[in-house]
């Protein structure tokens, strides 16, 4: 039980990683690409290099996926995530930083993993004790040291709302997709990708971007490949296990991530910021690594599908064919009080009067 939940919570941290390294791998490219064609491309880059990478995977593979495929079911919760995630947020955003100071937007932004957590909590019940509310406080606050700037213009304004509002935005997109986390995440992030990429880039070319060269867009679809579509996919993963609020919360170090991999790339020595930060972040980390969520709880009967392997409590049924290797299909899970530790995974989502 203890591998299930470390396993998960690295998938996170690698996500926020491979997520914080597109800001300075992006740099590379910015000055020859605008910014929402930029975005535009990553989002492109995501969702069609996962879609040839699940052509490849098809064509090499001797066995079928073992992830569970979309359903009609699934439908209304994916689309929200487009709409809120990949439409209403970047648009509310793009048109809200032309009347905020960048210093103002730089910290607002932070917003992002308090909004998933609040959601997570009192629109979806999510388990949320305090060392979990606590980590997000303290990584919430490293970001906010990170990305402050003393020297900066501030101001707040109705462009400064604008910019909280699309962080409830990105919030309700990563709760959004926690609904449906047990499903495929390579059909999940394809399709969130290709549609992302297609509104912005419609949006990049009504405004007036330019086309940029060739070797500029592939290395653009490159990186959003890995720094988006890789990325996502793994952030659906360790939700399936973890839940939004904690997935997010570790999703919160990208920026360190990038901060470390600019000291790479272009010498760029942290800042004072970073200094003060960084062990703000670390502690953070720590209050959720160490959570242990342990209580006699009850699992209500429910039927699902998942990818699942007949190695724990929760899957003891009746199966045709070899149990002991991973698969996929629809079960029951009959109604069961235990005790044991875990985290809001797909088979703890219940509702607790106290912690």
């Amino acid at each position: 039980m203890k591998n299930d939940i470390i396993y998960p919570k690295m998938q996170a941290i690698i996500a926020a990683v491979l997520f914080g390294s597109s800001a300075p791998l992006a740099k590379l490219l910015t000055g020859d690409i605008d910014p929402v064609m930029l975005a535009a491309l990553l989002y492109l880059g995501c969702g069609f290099g996962l879609f040839i990478y699940r052509g490849l995977q098809k064509f090499s593979a001797k066995q079928p996926s073992m992830e569970a495929g979309l359903t009609l079911k699934d439908m209304p919760w994916l689309a929200g995530a487009i709409l809120a995630g990949g439409v209403a947020a970047p648009i509310i955003l793009m048109f809200s930083l032309k009347n905020t100071p960048a210093a103002t937007a730089s910290l607002l932004l932070n917003f992002e993993g308090v909004s998933t957590s609040i959601i997570a909590a009192v629109a979806f019940r999510e388990a949320l004790g305090k060392w979990i509310w606590t980590a997000v406080a303290f990584i919430t606050l490293a970001s906010v040291i990170l990305t402050w700037d003393t020297k900066g213009v501030w101001g707040f304004s109705v462009g400064a709302a604008g910019v909280v509002l699309s962080c409830i935005f990105w919030g309700m997109d990563n709760n959004f997709t926690r609904n449906i986390s047990a499903k495929d995440p390579l059909s999940i992030v394809i399709i969130k990708g290709i549609a992302a990429g297609t509104i912005s880039l419609i949006i990049a070319l009504s405004t007036g971007n330019t086309i940029p060269s060739l070797i500029n867009i592939f290395a653009a679809l490159v990186l959003g490949f890995f720094s988006y579509g890789i990325s996502i996919v793994l952030f659906i993963l360790a939700m399936r296990s973890l839940g939004a609020a904690r997935t997010s919360a570790f999703f919160g170090s990208a920026p360190f991530a990038g901060t470390a991999i600019s000291l790479i790339l272009f010498r760029e020595w942290p800042g004072i910021n970073y200094i003060f930060s960084l062990p703000v972040m670390i502690a953070g980390a720590v209050f959720i690594l160490w959570e242990n969520h342990l209580h006699k709880h009850k699992h209500e009967r429910t039927e699902h599908e998942h990818r699942h392997i007949h190695i724990d409590l929760h899957h003891i049924h009746e199966h045709r064919g070899d149990a002991g290797k991973e698969h996929s299909h629809r079960h029951v899970h009959e109604e069961m009080n235990h005790t044991h530790s875990h985290t809001p995974d797909i088979h703890h989502r219940h509702i607790h009067n106290h912690e």
